[in-house]
């Protein structure tokens, strides 16, 4: 399976942003998802998942109420939803997948067998 993040770019403090992670080579059913960011200097950090059929995890507490993570089967796409964005929301964003995690690794990028590039979201003060 191929991933294809995208829906990157730049936005103000406050702002919304939609990105988008393409299935391709086999359909997203059976996958668990994951999206994870890293800033420069800083960790590969989770952000929000969603582990086949449907329950979620966020990662840390800045982040809930803010991001929310949704699929479309019919598109074959799953999506990560930012709201009221903030400065510190800066980095690069990277979608996951396995078809073997449990609830528990949603968590863990070592956990996911497969990666998409990454897509950059800058945000503005």
């Amino acid at each position: 399976v191929q991933l294809q993040a995208s829906g990157g770019g730049l936005v103000q403090a406050g702002g919304s942003l939609r990105l988008s992670c393409v299935f391709s080579g086999s359909t997203l059913s059976g996958y668990s998802v994951g999206w994870f960011r890293q800033a420069p200097g800083k960790e590969r950090e989770f952000v929000v998942g969603i582990r086949w059929p449907g329950s979620t995890a966020t990662g840390e507490d800045s982040l809930k109420g803010r991001f929310t993570i949704s699929r479309d089967r019919t598109k074959n796409t799953v999506y990560l939803q930012m709201n009221s964005l903030k400065p510190e929301d800066t980095a690069v964003y990277y979608c996951a997948a396995s078809s073997r995690i449990i609830y528990s690794q949603l968590g863990v990028a070592s956990a996911y067998e497969h990666w998409g590039q990454g897509t950059q979201v800058t945000v503005s003060s």
